[in-house]
């Protein structure tokens, strides 16, 4: 009588199968042993995950692909955070990704957990073209949030180690000659924004923990300088630090008062 596989081999088996239509898959159909069929469903929990983003990546990557039917090779997303705070600098990202971009649960950064974000930051780092932009406070002062916000996209743009010959934007447009397509909440529409838009969040995210270490009575460590209680309470006791945005209520109102 032939030997059965041990569960531990079946597992290694599975690992291998990429196919729905694997003979092995049947074979381990009729397996009536409970760590063959707790394997066997797991992998076809994986398989449909993987089925997921893959159709999901091909959903999201619909605006490069129509940009690179116009004849466009480097096309890259940008996107920023940081908008709203009331303390530290904005930062954007621009990211061209490689054409076998794996499929991998690259959405809008606001839709994912901090240690999904930090994993997928450090994956499109490691496969992609990738350009970071940061505007301090004191220029968001200068010339206001929106102005900067551009400014920080036209450093991050020019921070790629290669330059696009296309961009998408989450809602925005730059003066540029390149090429560029605007697209309303970009990041929940485009692989590219999206993944721009996870690699400046947990930048800024890094950024603002280091600060909460100089400046440590404001929260910035999970509020990434948001107006949260704890923030607007340390504003109260300990008023404002270098990194504040002097333009930004409560800041400008408590800033004149002090004068």
């Amino acid at each position: 009588m032939e030997k059965k596989p041990t569960i531990s081999d079946v597992k290694k088996q599975l690992s291998k199968i990429n196919q729905i239509d694997d003979p092995l898959l049947e074979e381990l159909a009729n397996d009536t042993r409970k760590g063959v069929q707790l394997a066997l469903k797991k992998w076809q929990s994986n398989y449909d995950k993987q089925l997921l983003l893959q159709e999901h990546k091909k959903t999201m990557l619909i605006p490069e692909r129509q940009l690179k039917e116009e004849g466009y090779r480097f096309i890259a997303g940008v996107d920023e955070v940081g908008r709203g705070p009331l303390a530290g600098p904005i930062v954007a990202a621009a990211v061209i990704l490689p054409e076998d971009i794996p499929a991998l649960p690259i959405n809008d950064s606001k839709k994912l957990s901090a240690s999904l974000r930090e994993e997928l930051s450090e994956l499109i780092f490691g496969c992609a073209q990738v350009g970071i932009g940061i505007v301090e406070n004191d220029l968001i002062d200068s010339i206001n949030i929106y102005e900067a916000t551009k400014v920080a996209m036209e450093k991050a743009i020019h921070a790629l180690p290669i330059q696009p010959d296309a961009l998408l934007i989450d809602a925005m447009k730059l003066k540029t000659t390149t090429k560029q397509v605007s697209l309303i909440k970009g990041d929940a529409h485009s692989y590219s924004i999206a993944a721009a838009s996870i690699v400046a969040k947990v930048y800024r995210d890094t950024l603002m923990k280091d600060y909460a270490e100089i400046y440590p009575h404001y929260g910035f460590e999970s509020n990434a300088g948001y107006g949260t209680k704890i923030h607007l309470e340390g504003l109260k006791e300990f008023g404002t630090t270098p990194i504040h945005r002097k333009s930004f209520e409560p800041i400008k109102t408590m800033v004149r008062e002090n004068r």
